[in-house]
């Protein structure tokens, strides 16, 4: 059986875009690669994972179920026969089928986008690759947030950068959306 590449779409959902609950900085330009990216894996008839968080942690502020925040953003948002993982921890593989989904549809190479660099994503592509998967992540299609820590503020475009440049290597390749599709 050969192996194959699966996109993995992660907590792209209405909380993160402006109005929402917990608002990212860019959010639309991320998705709008992410969706980009999801029209050529469709094209293709690649596999596509949707990840979607539902907050069920007591005092969770956001994704509360029942809400339109916890709602997969339109432009992102599955077809029927693409497969949804729902998710209640940052890591997309935590007490998932995701993982066993993933085995079973015979791929063995991930491309990550979505939602937040420094907390899903991050966990995510780290668990994946210790679960033996070759990672990719589109820079480009994912968004975060500033931080503050000690007294100090971290502006989005930096936190992003860091947690990407740390990921960078070890744990996944790094790169544009567009070198991503160039190489499908």
């Amino acid at each position: 059986m050969s192996m194959s590449k699966a996109l993995v779409i992660i907590d792209i959902q209405n909380d993160y875009f402006a109005g929402g609950r917990m608002p990212l900085a860019v959010p639309e330009a991320a998705a709008a690669r992410a969706a980009t990216l999801l029209e050529a894996f469709r094209k293709r008839g690649a596999p596509v994972f949707h990840v979607q968080h539902i907050s069920t942690r007591p005092g969770a502020t956001f994704f509360l179920p029942e809400t339109d925040g916890v709602l997969i953003y339109d432009s992102v948002a599955p077809r029927d026969g693409e497969r949804v993982i729902v998710k209640h921890f940052p890591n997309a593989f935590r007490e998932t089928s995701l993982a066993e989904d993933l085995r079973a549809a015979a791929v063995d190479e991930l491309l990550f986008v979505g939602m937040m660099t420094h907390m899903c994503i991050d966990t995510s592509v780290r668990a994946a690759a210790d679960l033996g998967f070759r990672c990719s992540v589109a820079a480009d299609a994912c968004a975060t947030r500033e931080l503050a820590w000690g007294g100090q503020t971290v502006d989005a475009d930096r936190v992003h950068t860091a947690f990407l440049a740390a990921l960078n290597g070890a744990f996944a390749r790094v790169v544009p959306a567009t070198e991503l599709l160039d190489g499908m």
